[in-house]
């Protein structure tokens, strides 16, 4: 079983979590436990409060106590490595537990991303993090029928 947490900053609960859904019971068809972690909180909601700078400080903050040493870690960043869903198969392939994060309105820090193993750009568009989510959990179901050559890729 593949373990994949997508971390993430949102207030509240929107549609886009119904397609994620969709996409996490889709997953556990091919053995991906796929599951949505939204870390606001107290601090974060401060952070933003004051400036682009403490938000970021507030998101590293939550990211770091989710930070396990076996998972392989993939920071969602504008300026990340942009890849096609071929390499982002690779990526996932034959990896035991799997974290994404993706930043609040602010992004992520530089200092935060260097502590991953990967930061990826979803595409050269500025996405908000509800279609991130989206994006990469699709995605990430994309990856899994590739690999294990289901149809749904055409």
């Amino acid at each position: 079983m593949v373990k994949i947490m997508v971390y993430y900053i949102a207030k509240n609960k929107d549609m886009s979590d119904t397609l994620c859904e969709e996409f996490k019971a889709l997953s556990l068809g091919f053995g991906v436990k796929l599951d949505f972690i939204n870390l606001f909180s107290k601090s974060i909601k401060e952070g933003q409060k004051q400036d682009s700078q403490e938000a970021q400080k507030s998101y590293t903050k939550e990211f770091l106590k989710v930070f396990k040493n076996q998972q392989c870690k993939i920071a969602l960043s504008p300026n990340g490595k942009s890849v096609d869903s071929f390499a982002f198969s690779k990526l996932l392939e034959n990896k035991g537990e799997i974290a994404f994060f993706i930043g609040g309105a602010y992004g992520l820090e530089e200092s935060f991303i260097q502590k991953c193993h990967y930061s990826l750009s979803l595409s050269n568009l500025t996405f908000s993090h509800k279609v991130a989510k989206v994006v990469v959990s699709e995605q990430i179901y994309r990856a899994f029928c590739l690999i294990n050559n289901h149809p749904y890729h055409k």
